[in-house]
């Protein structure tokens, strides 16, 4: 938000909560990421900092290359910095290594299968490919990304689904036996036989890291919901696609036009847009209630809330 509106920002406290406090890995990438797509100036941006400073210039765009180190996910990475890269003025071109499927953090086939076709339909033409696979603790994943400034950004009128189109899903392992695939794809299969069934994709590599999970898809008329489920060591296979599946039928229980994942991820976007967003979402996350709050700190944007009997339909006016 700093970079997109010029406004020097000083961010206190960061983490404070959390049983290691201050900026890790990925969070310090991010940071430097968004300051060289601006040619910022920044102030504690190490590891462990609870304090950081961020002083903006102006946004160029261009070609980065950027390694978390470790196995600190991608998709946060991504998330700071495609947020400036839509007012720079040529294609950004971002090169990220590090975790794509891990704890706490969106998957990457959640962002390639469900983030970017929204961000399509509000104008945004981003290229994502999935070299590799990086899971914890080792990583060694890498992401490529293309950002094409758009001409303008579109809002996003989700007050309906409308009808559901299909079900889908990819199940994915790296360095492991190919029935764990397989195994994953059969439960989430079985577990929706009373709704017509779900086309699953096996995927299967070898890489640095190992690691397995399931990204399952809910395609509706008008939106799409998802969920994920990251394998665990004792964990079965068939009970990680269990719980995955779960998951997704407790989003399409709900009346939510946006997953309680999606909503959060969207809002800066909806807050740019040329005229008014609406969505829908079975509850008001933290993260949610915590975007709408900094985005007023940098925008003119107005939130309405209005409560339904079973979630909240949220208006987002530029």
């Amino acid at each position: 938000m700093s970079a997109l509106t010029g406004k020097d920002v000083r961010v206190r406290n960061i983490r404070a909560g959390r049983p290691n406090p201050g900026l890790a890995p990925q969070h310090i990438t991010a940071v430097n990421g968004v300051a060289s797509l601006c040619n910022a100036k920044v102030t504690g941006a190490v590891a462990g900092s609870t304090d950081l400073s961020f002083f903006p210039g102006s946004i160029s765009g261009g070609k980065l290359r950027l390694d978390v180190g470790t196995a600190g996910s991608i998709s946060l990475v991504l998330q700071a910095c495609v947020l400036p890269a839509i007012r720079a003025g040529k294609v950004t071109r971002l090169e990220v290594l590090g975790g794509t499927n891990v704890r706490w953090s969106p998957p990457i086939d959640y962002c390639s299968d469900l983030l970017l076709p929204l961000l399509k339909r509000m104008g945004m033409d981003i290229r994502m490919q999935v070299v590799s696979r990086g899971f914890y603790p080792e990583g060694g994943g890498k992401v490529t990304v293309e950002v094409e400034p758009p001409t303008e950004i579109l809002a996003l009128d989700l007050n309906e689904r409308g009808t559901l189109s299909r079900l889908r899903g990819v199940c994915f392992s790296q360095n492991l036996p190919e029935h764990v695939c397989t195994r994953m794809s059969h439960s989430v299969k079985k577990a929706f036989l009373d709704e017509g069934g779900i086309v699953m994709r096996n995927d299967t590599s070898f890489g640095k890291s190992t690691g397995a999970g399931v990204c399952l898809f809910a395609e509706y008329e008008r939106t799409v919901l998802g969920v994920d489920a990251l394998g665990e060591r004792g964990v079965p296979a068939e009970k990680v696609a269990e719980n995955a599946a779960e998951a997704l039928r407790k989003e399409m229980r709900g009346i939510g036009t946006l997953d309680d994942h999606a909503a959060d991820q969207l809002i800066p976007y909806m807050a740019l847009a040329e005229g008014e967003s609406v969505f829908r979402v079975r509850e008001v996350t933290k993260h949610l209630a915590t975007q709408m709050w900094l985005i007023n700190k940098f925008l003119d944007a107005t939130f309405s809330l209005r409560s339904l009997p079973s979630g909240h339909e949220i208006h987002v006016s530029p």
